[in-house]
């Protein structure tokens, strides 16, 4: 499988409707959330992307493999890597998404991450040249750390991690003033997204207790979700044997901190672009006091969109798969990172994780990105992402398959302007859905 064949792309005639898929995905979706999915998805060729996992996996699958397996992301956007706390408290760089992770080719993942970058430049106005150089960039940091791990001890692969301290040196030497600065803001931002922040941002005190601050659609209370009282009671008692079970899926010593916790309080928050519909609950404990709080989320989890492709994952519980998923590639994960299976929940047993809502969580922030910005994270994705995948799979053998040349680099970039002109079109094909009132979309919500 010469590394130049990875450049290629072309759509296959009996591919299918990309509508025709996302319409799949929403037969067990919240079916009154799903306009928020398409009026969000259809707001640029980029957020589209990011709701597509799911053509793009089908994509994928028709394109040439090396045959080395990873545990992949299966959705390795450059916005689905970011800032998250550490348990030893200090702030790391991770990918940070992992509603599609399974065993798959290591090849589309990296294609997915940087037909992203071609995407993201696209909208930001970026020249040819500029979006060329900077997919370019982000191969070759993932070829190049490839070949480093493959150097290293499997305990030296397992502990390497990018602290906050080296990405402000790989980043911030690369920007310029202006940007430089912002990437400063963005560091102290995220040490104030923290579950005492977040007891700021949305609770609000009612007859002297912490609540849940209201801001439909987005978030509502459990009374709100459902016109029925006896059935939002239900709900709400759902919630509550929800978070008993998952406690069991903790190591001990983390039961004990969560048994400091009480449960005050829970809403539906709707997430992400691509997880819009799926079944997502905050939940607000509380310690000692309000000044203790703990914001979980507990969201539901599906087969990953990779599972058609290559087979379906090891774990019956889709909740555990993301979990496990995470904690291989992660190198440092959530303390309270549990999962479980609600039996009857909502009409049907189904699978949950659950996760801390924020704990110095951080974003970068890509409509703002300048070229030389978006060069220095895609390559900061780009090492990130090698690291995950050597952690996982065979390092060596995939390092000795990359080679030191940039053939593949350049193969990966005319795949990601070939992809990029193919994701142009299938949100043409959403727009015109929407515009015939075969779909409904509720633009910016």
């Amino acid at each position: 499988m010469p590394r130049s064949s990875h450049a290629a792309f072309t759509p296959q005639p009996d591919r299918p409707d990309p509508v025709e898929l996302l319409q799949r995905q929403a037969a067990t979706r919240v079916p009154e959330l799903l306009p928020i999915r398409y009026g969000r998805m259809a707001a640029s060729p980029f957020t589209y992307f990011r709701g597509a996992a799911l053509p793009m996996a089908g994509d994928l699958a028709r394109t040439p493999r090396s045959g080395l397996i990873v545990q992949a992301c299966g959705d390795a956007h450059l916005s689905n890597f970011g800032l998250f706390a550490s348990p030893e408290r200090r702030l790391v760089f991770d990918i940070n998404d992992f509603d599609e992770t399974q065993p798959g080719p290591w090849e589309w993942d990296v294609k997915r991450l940087t037909t992203s970058l071609e995407i993201a430049g696209r909208d930001n106005g970026f020249t040819t040249k500029q979006r060329r150089d900077i997919v370019l960039v982000a191969v070759a940091a993932y070829r190049e750390a490839m070949r480093d791990f493959a150097t290293r001890t499997a305990l030296d692969v397992w502990y390497a991690r990018a602290d906050v301290s080296e990405v402000e040196s790989i980043v911030g030497s690369r920007l310029g003033g202006r940007q430089g600065k912002k990437l400063a803001r963005g560091v102290a931002k995220a040490h104030t997204r923290d579950n005492l922040g977040a007891l700021g941002r949305f609770a609000t005190v009612h007859d002297g207790r912490p609540r849940i601050r209201p801001e439909p659609p987005l978030i509502v209370p459990v009374a709100d979700v459902v016109a029925d009282p006896g059935r939002a009671e239900a709900i709400e008692q759902q919630l509550r044997d929800l978070v008993r079970a998952y406690r069991d899926t903790l190591e001990p010593e983390r039961r004990v901190l969560l048994d400091r916790y009480r449960l005050v309080d829970m809403a539906r928050k709707v997430v992400g672009v691509g997880s819009v519909g799926t079944r997502s609950w905050m939940l607000l404990m509380l310690g000692d006091d309000a000044r203790d709080p703990l914001f979980l989320q507990a969201k539901e989890a599906g087969p990953s969109v990779l599972a058609e492709y290559v087979g379906p994952s090891e774990y019956e519980n889709s909740g555990q798969r993301v979990v496990v998923g995470q904690r291989l590639m992660q190198s440092v994960s959530d303390i309270f990172l549990g999962w479980l299976r609600a039996e009857g929940f909502d009409g049907s047993n189904r699978d949950f994780y659950l996760r801390q809502l924020r704990d110095w969580k951080g974003s970068a922030d890509v409509e703002a990105m300048v070229p030389a910005g978006m060069r220095a994270y895609g390559k900061l994705c780009g090492w990130t992402l090698a690291k995950a995948h050597a952690r996982t799979g065979d390092r060596i053998a995939i390092a000795a398959y990359l080679g030191s040349s940039r053939a593949f680099d350049q193969a990966a970039a005319t795949f990601a302007s070939g992809y990029a002109d193919q994701n142009e079109r299938d949100h043409q094909t959403l727009l015109a859905a929407i515009g015939s009132g075969r779909i409904t979309a509720e633009p910016g919500v």
